[in-house]
């Protein structure tokens, strides 16, 4: 009876670690489970609530290219990924994006609260992998920075909304 125990203890252990990754949202959530990669695992904190959708954006690291229309990116021969996932009712919420190879990468995640796919400065949330306060003025290369290896990177975004006059910040609480 004990060793019944033991194997249906270490099966639940084994197991677990699937289970988490099972919770990874996005089209390239395959790129994040199993340690595939080159690919970065998001783990999003502070959502102002649970509506609409999430988005992440990796971009060029560079300043004539970061935040740059994608369009522009394509037509120009650049990279650019975009992957969207409906916001979880609840739980912890985990984000996967590939990338094409390992590298110097920006990265931006949204929160498109009322699902509409145009950043609605009043309503929206924003991040970046430096978690710096946004404030109010235009986000600077630096604060979306990540370095990517050939596995899984993993970083926390804590999402900033629109707080008054003081800008962009996270949500208190």
């Amino acid at each position: 009876m004990r060793a019944k125990h033991l194997i249906l203890g270490l099966a639940a252990v084994i197991a677990a670690p699937a289970a988490a990754q099972a919770d990874v949202l996005g089209t390239d959530r395959a790129a994040c489970i199993g340690g595939g990669g080159p690919a970065i695992r998001v783990n999003v904190m502070g959502l102002k609530d649970r509506s609409g959708r999430l988005k992440l954006e990796l971009y060029p690291a560079n300043d004539d290219d970061f935040l740059k229309d994608d369009r522009d990116l394509l037509k120009e021969g650049k990279f650019f990924r975009r992957i969207w996932a409906d916001t979880p009712a609840d739980g912890q919420v985990s984000l996967c994006i590939k990338a094409p190879q390992a590298g110097r990468y920006a990265l931006l995640f949204t929160h498109d609260r009322d699902g509409r796919n145009k950043f609605d400065f009043w309503k929206d949330g924003a991040g970046f992998p430096s978690n710096r306060k946004l404030g109010r003025s235009r986000p600077k290369l630096e604060q979306a920075v990540i370095e990517v290896g050939n596995g899984v990177t993993v970083t926390n975004i804590r999402a900033q909304y629109l707080r008054g006059l003081g800008g962009f910040g996270p949500v208190q609480g």
